[in-house]
């Protein structure tokens, strides 16, 4: 296979992704879209801090600045959860479907809806793996298509997938994805605890989609941003946050229950789980008539 070509930065993806310990050990029979209603209201808070807020705005307005958002614009917002992006951005395009396969979240989503008075949000429950371009009428249609720290875009796959949904030549694709170490900075020791090994990458990064973009002859506006997010929780509220991540890899036997009671309880103060996280997120838009042939 000759480098630097779509087809070999799609083969990297697929290599990292399949020698992922997340992927090994991931119990078979686990609904991720069930975390993700468990998860739902407390998601839905922690991502409306004036952070997350100030960024969302930030990015909408880069988007508006490179033409991929607009008034009568079409809008494809995958993986759109409780409408974090579809809220805002609806204001902005003349309509926007909301893709979500957790109930919970689009519960969420109807009620933000109702409270904000918008109309143009048209909520669509299912995941990305599962809709039918063809079926659904979305094959070329959307303007934009949107994608923000979605499992939904988890392969070439997925990512071709984008391309087949977003308008050939007047329209445009979003894609934001963690850019280096994320995940294992923060589990990584309870992982390596319960496992015995080192918790490294998931093939999530966005160098794999940014490398097929660009083998492919488009030309994306690429920027990253670091986060940080500090974390007070109570000991119950730690316990259960890590028993929700750990519970899609080994059952919650006593062992893994006492494991991660003991990694929290190392690290209270004052009866407070403290934690400073941070990370960073690349985000790129393209321009789907803009290519070098």
């Amino acid at each position: 296979m000759s480098e630097n070509t779509a087809d070999f930065f799609a083969a990297c993806w697929q290599e990292a992704t399949r020698h992922s310990p997340w992927r090994k050990r991931r119990l078979q029979g686990r609904d991720p879209v069930a975390r993700w209603n468990r998860m739902a209201a407390d998601f839905a808070e922690r991502t409306s801090e004036c952070q997350s807020r100030d960024h969302r705005q930030d990015i909408i307005a880069w988007l508006g600045e490179n033409d991929a958002l607009s008034a009568g614009m079409e809008v494809l917002d995958i993986g759109s959860g409780p409408g974090n992006w579809a809220v805002p951005m609806a204001a902005r395009c003349s309509r926007l479907v909301a893709l979500e396969p957790a109930g919970a979240m689009l519960e969420i989503l109807s009620s933000r809806v109702r409270e904000a008075g918008i109309e143009n949000i048209t909520p669509h429950q299912a995941t990305w793996q599962e809709v039918d371009l063809d079926a659904l009428g979305w094959r070329g249609r959307f303007d934009l298509v949107f994608a923000s720290m979605t499992p939904g875009v988890d392969g070439p796959e997925m990512l071709y997938k984008m391309l087949d949904a977003c308008k050939p030549e007047t329209g445009f694709c979003f894609l934001a994805a963690f850019a280096g170490h994320s995940w294992h900075q923060w589990y990584g020791d309870v992982w390596r605890s319960i496992f015995d090994e080192e918790m490294t990458g998931r093939g999530t990064d966005i160098i794999y989609p940014f490398n097929m973009i660009y083998a492919l002859g488009y030309r994306p506006e690429l920027r990253f941003e670091y986060w940080n997010r500090k974390i007070s929780w109570s000991r119950d509220k730690a316990i259960e946050e890590f028993t929700t991540f750990f519970e899609d890899f080994t059952p919650m036997t006593r062992s893994v229950q006492a494991r991660i009671a003991e990694y929290v309880d190392a690290r209270l103060q004052d009866g407070r789980f403290l934690d400073n996280r941070n990370g960073c997120r690349g985000m790129m838009v393209w321009s789907m008539g803009r290519k070098v042939v």
